[in-house]
């Protein structure tokens, strides 16, 4: 039988996709036996006139992590888009935005004025970055750092996703058993082992009880068998997509939300912040000010992963 195709892509993200890909130990060895590896940067040589020169849809499957923050981003979203049969977001940051998506809290020109004028450095010059230089060797061009961080979905069309920052090794193997048995679900559809909640795989008591204090992970040692939220912790599992095996919780850590919303939730932000109110034990106002008062981050904690994908999707810039 022909291999085959595949292709991995890295856009803005941390790398730890590229990790989650390996961890898959010894089932690397079949999806080696099974599929030609074509376009990986991150592990072979390739270049982008390679791809350019392959005949339409010539890649069977590309599995592209990373949110698009920059020019050649969006043109290699586009450009596999056109060379693949299945363009497949891997990871949370071309799902959903991941933590670069937070970025969309600023424009370009104040993250520049940060990092380029105001950030400590012995450079005084405030020279910012531009995308065309003329230099005495000839035009330089660097990509074009865009105002706002888009989901992979919003550049070009996807056809499955698998979360997770990064996604665990049963659900990276959940997608690629399926691609090589040619068994993939519907278009459209999220590979992972469940659409409920983390929740609902996590083994923790829960009691329905209010809270009176919002802490911190370092302020506490939690029961080790009590609901996080319900002993104070802000634990977005009840709000989160499954499949993961509920993790973070079974080691004493809240969810962080990284499988993006259960199912059926347009904006997971607004469902977790809706959630952690409904427990607040208090009916006076100035009280529940108080105790919210305890989230610290209100939108990195309820969009640290999703807030290009969320309705606001950025903040408004004056």
């Amino acid at each position: 039988m022909e291999k085959l195709k595949l292709a991995f892509y890295w856009a803005a993200s941390c790398g730890g996709c590229e990790i989650a890909q390996l961890l898959i130990g010894d089932k690397l060895l079949k999806v080696i036996e099974a599929a030609e590896i074509l376009f990986w940067p991150v592990a072979m040589d390739a270049k982008y006139k390679d791809i350019e020169a392959m005949p339409d849809k010539h890649i069977d499957a590309c599995l592209f992590n990373g949110a698009i923050r920059n020019s050649e981003q969006e043109h290699l979203a586009k450009l596999l888009r056109q060379k693949s049969k299945f363009l497949i977001a891997y990871g949370a940051c071309a799902c959903r935005g991941g933590i670069p998506g937070l970025g969309n809290l600023h424009d370009r020109q104040s993250i520049f004025n940060t990092v380029y004028k105001e950030a400590f450095s012995n450079d005084k010059s405030n020279v910012f970055p531009q995308p065309d230089y003329q230099a005495d060797e000839g035009n330089l061009e660097i990509p074009s750092f865009f105002d706002t961080v888009r989901t992979l979905n919003q550049t070009v069309e996807v056809d499955y996703f698998i979360p997770g920052c990064p996604p665990e090794e049963r659900t990276t193997w959940l997608a690629l058993e399926a691609l090589l048995k040619g068994e993939l679900p519907p278009r459209g559809s999220i590979i992972s082992h469940s659409s409920k909640a983390v929740c609902d795989e996590c083994t923790r008591k829960k009691n329905v009880k209010k809270i009176k204090r919002i802490y911190r992970n370092f302020e506490i040692v939690p029961d080790p068998e009590i609901c996080l939220l319900e002993q104070g912790l802000l634990c977005a599992g009840i709000a989160t997509r499954g499949g993961c095996g509920a993790l973070c919780p079974q080691a004493n850590m809240p969810c962080t939300g990284c499988y993006g919303p259960v199912e059926g939730v347009i904006d997971q932000g607004a469902h977790f912040l809706s959630a952690v109110a409904s427990i607040i034990d208090s009916k006076n106002e100035d009280e529940i000010r108080s105790i919210l008062e305890g989230v610290l981050d209100p939108v990195g904690t309820c969009y640290r992963f999703s807030l290009p994908d969320s309705l606001v999707r950025r903040a408004a810039i004056r």
